[in-house]
């Protein structure tokens, strides 16, 4: 069973209809069944709610992200650019990002999403020694302003 999300993700995410709040934590539960020690760094941004997964709560080791939009959610790789994808799954044009764009829960269920999480998790050197204690979220930013919908 995958740890609730912290109180402060769902405030944030109550902004969004129902059907994409559910979509960004059935993403969220993906990634932790995965990652189950991750550490998610949360972000009230200016136009998305973000939470990356690292194992040390640090930015640059950020593996992953979700970013919650008005009518979708990504799945981003910080270190997309360099995981394998013959298929050209992943979308973006940087030097490194990468992501995946989910519209609905059927979605969730294609294969290549945890192909995708376990690559970028291998790209960090997989899980943290055992007996490492992080807290498991950590709210890093709540930007006043916003371009999405108002709670």
């Amino acid at each position: 069973m995958v740890r609730p999300p912290d109180p402060r993700l769902v405030e944030f995410l109550s902004a969004y209809d129902r059907a994409i709040v559910d979509l960004s934590l059935a993403l969220r539960e993906i990634v932790l069944e995965e990652a189950p020690d991750a550490v998610e760094a949360i972000y009230d941004a200016y136009n998305a709610v973000a939470v990356g997964f690292s194992y040390t709560g640090r930015l640059k080791e950020t593996f992953c992200h979700i970013a919650t939009y008005t009518h979708h959610v990504n799945l981003g790789f910080n270190r997309g650019a360099s995981l394998p994808d013959p298929k050209n799954v992943l979308v973006g044009k940087g030097t490194s990002v990468r992501h995946i764009k989910i519209s609905n829960v059927r979605e969730l269920s294609l294969p290549y999403l945890r192909t995708f999480l376990r690559a970028a998790i291998e790209q960090v050197g997989g899980s943290p020694e055992a007996g490492v204690r992080l807290p498991k979220s950590v709210v890093r930013g709540n930007y006043p302003k916003k371009r999405r919908p108002a709670r």
